[in-house]
């Protein structure tokens, strides 16, 4: 199994454009399935340069509602005739918005004329032999502090703080993503019914949001709780809470950019 990131806000090469945002390209066995599709089309681009060709991706997973996860998603439907879209059908025209400075719209424009290319989750199910989606994630453990600032229009046309509901996480054969984790990453993992040999997405912990005390217990907690499990973060973890976390999770936690390409076998 292989894992490509073509979009993200950091990048260890020069020749790869960053944006807020994250997508990733995911090929099992089976499937070439594009995780999220950033905020524009700078995946695309970036697929270009890595000689990645997104021609033949047959799903395209979509974690949450927020432009800088499903804003390249028209983009890639121009390009890619065949790609089915898994998405929560609370995501699908609706309007969000963000607090954080100014109040402005994280809304993504959505592509007309799809209807026949969605497959609408509401609930946890199987999507292949090998390809899972889970939704509606228990409140076992607290939701990431930077929630705060989110906020999803009603059928009033009044904002209310985003509850995630609309989140998904995608499972296949011991690899989970993550998104950006709004539910919490530990609420996540609680959900997954299957054994996670290793995690891959945002944690949405960021500086200046996230205590450094609670920053300590989490990591110590996936360290006890999850000790055979590899977690790979960027996008919306902060530069101080990864150190924080680093500093005792060590080898079990690392950083992706643009351009990482992860291997692991599958099982057997």
């Amino acid at each position: 199994m292989k894992w490509t990131v073509l979009s993200d806000n950091r990048s260890n090469d020069n020749r790869l454009s960053t944006e807020h945002g994250l997508s990733i390209l995911l090929e099992t066995e089976k499937h070439k399935i594009l995780l999220d599709t950033g905020a524009s089309d700078v995946f695309i681009r970036n697929a270009k340069l890595l000689g990645v060709d997104l021609s033949s991706v047959d799903y395209v997973f979509i974690s949450h509602g927020h432009s800088d996860h499903a804003g390249g998603l028209r983009y890639f439907l121009e390009q890619n005739r065949l790609a089915k879209v898994i998405v929560s059908p609370d995501v699908i025209n609706k309007k969000f918005y963000s607090k954080r400075g100014n109040l402005h719209s994280i809304t993504t424009v959505w592509p007309e004329n799809i209807k026949d290319r969605l497959i609408t989750i509401d609930k946890s199910c199987k999507i292949s032999d090998d390809l899972y989606v889970i939704a509606h994630f228990p409140q076992i453990y607290p939701m990431p502090k930077g929630n705060k600032h989110l906020f999803v229009e009603d059928i009033n046309g009044d904002c209310k703080p985003d509850n995630f509901q609309h989140e998904l996480g995608l499972y296949t054969d011991g690899f989970l993503f993550t998104g950006c984790a709004h539910n919490g990453l530990e609420n996540i993992l609680a959900a997954c019914p299957y054994s996670v040999r290793s995690v891959v997405g945002g944690f949405h912990l960021l500086d200046g949001q996230e205590p450094e005390e609670e920053q300590l217990i989490l990591a110590e907690r996936l360290k006890d709780h999850y000790s055979t499990t590899q977690f790979y973060t960027s996008h919306c973890t902060g530069d101080n809470v990864f150190e924080v976390m680093k500093g005792v999770m060590g080898e079990q936690l690392q950083s992706f950019r643009c351009g990482t390409i992860g291997y692991f076998p599958i099982n057997n």
